[in-house]
């Protein structure tokens, strides 16, 4: 009899330590552990929606500080040369006087900033990066912010929302930055983007200048053409730009506008003019000089833009004389900055 109940009890337990099992194995399946173990796994979950390193993997220079600084200063030498040189240097209570001139300087109050953004310079990236800095994005990555969203009006605060003395104030205490790209490739890049793309910004553009510019400059246009303004070619869209009747610059858009219309660099003295052409670098500066390289990283592009070899092959189709008139529009920006223009050098 003891027997067979030691049997019985022996059979109790494994059944009972089967169920037991089952039991534990719906529990883990559910996710329903005890507390301890569930924010072990929310954690897990946050870190694979989240990779620290997507799309702001740690980059560091090939040159050292010590060079990139001394770039930087050369840079603002020959700037400051220039600029002494020139007839046309707005002093800074002008500029404070009409505000609308400092509306492409982004306000970074927590991290000191003031970033002149130009449009076709990496503008994009920059904004994306200043949305995580500035706690306006869900994301730890500015590459999974829509491009769109960055560029929405009042995403950010410009430094011509302040009062005169509070722009003086931000002008001397905050780091300054802003990034240059050649003229004429900024340019092509804004004719190919706003232009020959198929976006909603592409047809925007071409319904407000393509349809003005084919009707200005092209004998016996299409009805198509004019109703769409969809064709406008490079040269058309260059003799519409150094037409006397539309080179007043401060009415150019902001794609073509010139930079040094935009950021004003010979009445603000910027601490970093990072360059187009060593962009990760000038970046890798900007956030070092800012304490902020531990934050973020700049997102590195994984198409590297192919404007620079295309802009002869645009330029070839101007006459000398369209090319020196378009080199005078951006003359500033060439002399200011460093550039060589193609075709007549």
């Amino acid at each position: 009899m003891r027997v067979v109940l030691l049997r019985r009890s022996k059979q109790l337990v494994l059944v009972l330590l089967s169920v037991f099992g089952l039991w534990l194995g719906v529990i883990v399946m559910n996710g329903k552990l005890p507390s301890h173990h569930v924010s072990l796994v929310f954690n897990q979950k946050t870190d694979d929606s989240f990779p620290a390193n997507a799309g702001t993997e740690k980059y560091l220079p090939e040159k050292s500080i010590t060079t990139l600084e001394t770039e930087q200063t050369q840079r603002k030498k020959l700037a400051k040369e220039v600029c002494t040189l020139s007839q046309k240097k707005p002093n800074l209570d002008s500029v404070i006087k009409d505000r609308v001139l400092l509306d492409h300087i982004i306000v970074d109050e927590e991290h000191r900033l003031l970033y002149c953004y130009v449009p076709k310079v990496a503008c994009t990236n920059w904004k994306r990066l200043l949305m995580v800095l500035m706690g306006k994005a869900n994301t730890t990555n500015p590459l999974a912010i829509v491009a769109d969203d960055s560029h929405r009006l009042n995403v950010f605060r410009r430094l011509d929302n302040y009062t005169g003395e509070e722009i003086r104030y931000r002008l001397d205490h905050f780091m300054k930055f802003m990034f240059i790209r050649h003229p004429f490739e900024r340019l092509v890049s804004a004719f190919r983007n706003k232009f020959g793309q198929n976006s909603s910004s592409a047809d925007y553009f071409r319904s407000r200048y393509g349809r003005q510019i084919i009707k200005q400059y092209r004998t016996n246009a299409s009805e198509e053409s004019l109703s769409r303004g969809h064709d406008v070619t490079f040269r058309e869209f260059v003799q519409y730009i150094i037409d006397p009747r539309t080179v007043a610059r401060a009415n150019f858009n902001e794609h073509w506008r010139p930079m040094v219309d935009l950021c004003l660099p010979c009445t603000i003295q910027y601490n970093v003019i990072g360059k187009y052409e060593s962009l990760m670098d000038d970046a890798w500066l900007v956030l070092e000089k800012a304490n902020l390289n531990q934050k973020v990283s700049f997102p590195r592009s994984d198409r590297p833009s192919s404007t620079n070899s295309l802009v002869e092959e645009y330029t070839k189709h101007l006459t000398r004389e369209e090319l020196l008139h378009l080199y005078h529009i951006y003359e500033m920006d060439f002399r200011l900055f460093d550039y060589h223009s193609p075709g007549f050098d």
